[in-house]
C-alpha cells in the first residue's frame, strides 16, 4: 500500500512538473537575406538549387574518387567525427539523470564488543556483516534534467553541423589542390611551348646575324627573353608538386602514396554550364556553420533553464533496504530487515545569489550565441556574394586576356614574317615575342584563377551530407 501511494505521488509530481527558463525560438535572419543574390550574372550562374556534390559538375572521375577518399580518410574529418561521438556520450550521461540512481553496499568486520552489548554468556568476539540497497530518484519538478538534456542535444547537433562544415572545407580544398596541380601542369606546358617558340626565334635571328642582316645584339636579346621564360618552368613545377603533396595530405595519404592518376591531368578544370546557386534562403538553410550557430544558441537557451532550476527545491525520492547479521550465513537467513522510504528536499532559499549569478552568466552566454549566429549569417552572405562577384569578374578578365592573346599571336606572326624578309629590326621582333609570351602566360594563369574562384564559390554555397 505504501509503495502504491509512493508511485501515485511520483506520477502526480512528474505530470505537474514544468521546465523553468525560456523556451528556444529560432532567430529570424533579415528579410533581405532570403532573396536572390546581388552578384548573379546570366550565363555564369543560374537560380537552380545548388548541387551538394558540386565537384561532379566537372565530370572528372579522378576528382570524384579523390573527394570520396578525402571525406573518408581526412584527419580533420576524423577529428570532427570523434567530437560528435564525445557529444553523444555527454548526452547519454545527462539522460542518465532521468533514471533512478542505485547503490549497493556491503561490509564485514571482525572484532570484540563490550560485555554490556551482548546477552550474558554470548560470544563477544566474531564477524559482523552488513548489506544494503539504496535507490534514489530525482523528481524533475522544475526541468533541471529536461533542460540539461535539451542543452546536450543542442551540443550534439552543433557537433554534427561542425563536422559537415569540415566536410565542406575538405571537399573544397581537395578540389582546389587537384585543380591547382592540373592548372600548373597546363601552365607548365604553355611555358615550354613559349620557350620552344623563342628557341626558333633565336635560331632565325642567329642565321640572319651570320649573313649580316642583323646584329648579334638582337640574337642576345631574344636569347635573354627565352632564358627568362625558361626560368619560369622550375617555379611552376614546384607549384605543381606542392599541390600534389597537399592533395595527398587531404586524402589521408603520405606524398609517396598518392596514386599516379591524380597527377595525370594536364588541363585546367573547366565547367560547361552555369553554376547553380539558388537564393539566400536556400543558402542559410544549407550552410552548416549557420546550423551549428543556431544549435549552440538553442543549447545556451536551455542552460538558462538549468541555472534557473537552482532557485527551486530539488526533490529526491529515496528508499533503502538492508540487514545486519553476526555472520555471513545469517545474512540471508530471513532475519529482520531494516528499510527506509521517503522524500528528500534540498532547497537553498536563504542565499540565492550564487544561483542568480549563474542565471545571469547563462543569459550572457545566450547573448553571445545570438550575436555569433547573426554574425555567421552575415558572413555566409558576404562570402557568397564575394565569391559570385569574383568569379564573374575573373571570367570577364579572361575574355579580355583571350582577346589580347589572339592579337599578340597575330602580331608575332606578322613580325616573324617581316623579320624573315628583313623589313623590321630586331627590337620590333623582340617586343612582339615578349608581348606574345606574356599574353600566353597571363591567359593560362587566368584559367587557374577561374578554377580557384569556382572552388571558392562552391565552398561558400555549402553542401548537404548524409550522416551515418
Amino acid at each position: 500500500m505504501l509503495l502504491r501511494s509512493l508511485l501515485i505521488t511520483v506520477s502526480a509530481l512528474t505530470l505537474s512538473a514544468c521546465a523553468v527558463g525560456p523556451d528556444f525560438v529560432a532567430p529570424t535572419p533579415p528579410v533581405t537575406a532570403s532573396g536572390p543574390f546581388l552578384s548573379t550574372k546570366a550565363g555564369v550562374t543560374s537560380t537552380a538549387a545548388a548541387d551538394a556534390e558540386w565537384w561532379r559538375l566537372y565530370k572528372d572521375p579522378v576528382l570524384d574518387g579523390l573527394v570520396a577518399d578525402a571525406l573518408a580518410a581526412n584527419t580533420d574529418v576524423r577529428v570532427a567525427v570523434a567530437r560528435i561521438a564525445k557529444a553523444r556520450a555527454s548526452l547519454r550521461e545527462v539522460r542518465g539523470d532521468r533514471l533512478p540512481s542505485t547503490s549497493l553496499s556491503a561490509g564485514a568486520t571482525y572484532g570484540r564488543v563490550s560485555e554490556g552489548q551482548v546477552p550474558a554468556g554470548a560470544d563477544r568476539t566474531g564477524w559482523q556483516v552488513d548489506a544494503g540497497l539504496t535507490v534514489g530518484y530525482e523528481v524533475d519538478l522544475f526541468g533541471r534534467v529536461s533542460r540539461g538534456i535539451e542543452a546536450a542535444r543542442g551540443d550534439v547537433a552543433a557537433a554534427e553541423a561542425d563536422a559537415d562544415a569540415v566536410r565542406v572545407t575538405v571537399a573544397a580544398e581537395t578540389a582546389r589542390a587537384y585543380a591547382d596541380a592540373a592548372s600548373a601542369a597546363e601552365r607548365l606546358g604553355v611555358a615550354e611551348r613559349i620557350v620552344a617558340l623563342l628557341d626558333k626565334s633565336v635560331a632565325l635571328t642567329a642565321r640572319r646575324a651570320e649573313v649580316g642582316l642583323t646584329t648579334k645584339l638582337d640574337t642576345a636579346r631574344i636569347a635573354a627573353l627565352r632564358d627568362q621564360r625558361r626560368a619560369d618552368i622550375p617555379a611552376i613545377a614546384a607549384e605543381r608538386d606542392a599541390a600534389l603533396f597537399r592533395l595527398a595530405t587531404l586524402t589521408g595519404r603520405a606524398p609517396a602514396e598518392l596514386p599516379q592518376i591524380a597527377a595525370a591531368r594536364t588541363t585546367t578544370l573547366r565547367l560547361d554550364q552555369p553554376i547553380p546557386v539558388g537564393d539566400g534562403a536556400a543558402l542559410l538553410a544549407r550552410r552548416p556553420d549557420v546550423a551549428a550557430a543556431e544549435r549552440r544558441l538553442a543549447a545556451s537557451t536551455a542552460r538558462i533553464g538549468v541555472a534557473t532550476s537552482d532557485l527551486y527545491p530539488k526533490v529526491t525520492l529515496g528508499a533503502s533496504v538492508g540487514q545486519t547479521s553476526s555472520g555471513l550465513g545469517d545474512l540471508f537467513g530471513g532475519g529482520p530487515l531494516r528499510w527506509l522510504l521517503g522524500p528528500l528536499i534540498n532547497w537553498n532559499f536563504l542565499n540565492q545569489e550564487g544561483a542568480r549569478a549563474r542565471i545571469a552568466g547563462a543569459e550572457a552566454d545566450t547573448q553571445v550565441s545570438l550575436a555569433t549566429f547573426d554574425g555567421t549569417v552575415l558572413r555566409a552572405l558576404e562570402e557568397t556574394e564575394t565569391a559570385l562577384s569574383s568569379y564573374a569578374h575573373q571570367l570577364d578578365r579572361r575574355t579580355a586576356l583571350q582577346a589580347a592573346r589572339d592579337q599578340a599571336e597575330t602580331a608575332v606572326k606578322i613580325t616573324r614574317a617581316q623579320q624573315r624578309e628583313g623589313a623590321i629590326d630586331g627590337l620590333v621582333a623582340l617586343d612582339a615575342e615578349r608581348t606574345f609570351a606574356e599574353a600566353e602566360a597571363s591567359l593560362a594563369l587566368a584559367d587557374a584563377r577561374i578554377a580557384d574562384a569556382q572552388v571558392d564559390l562552391f565552398r561558400a554555397l555549402g553542401g548537404r551530407w548524409n550522416r551515418s
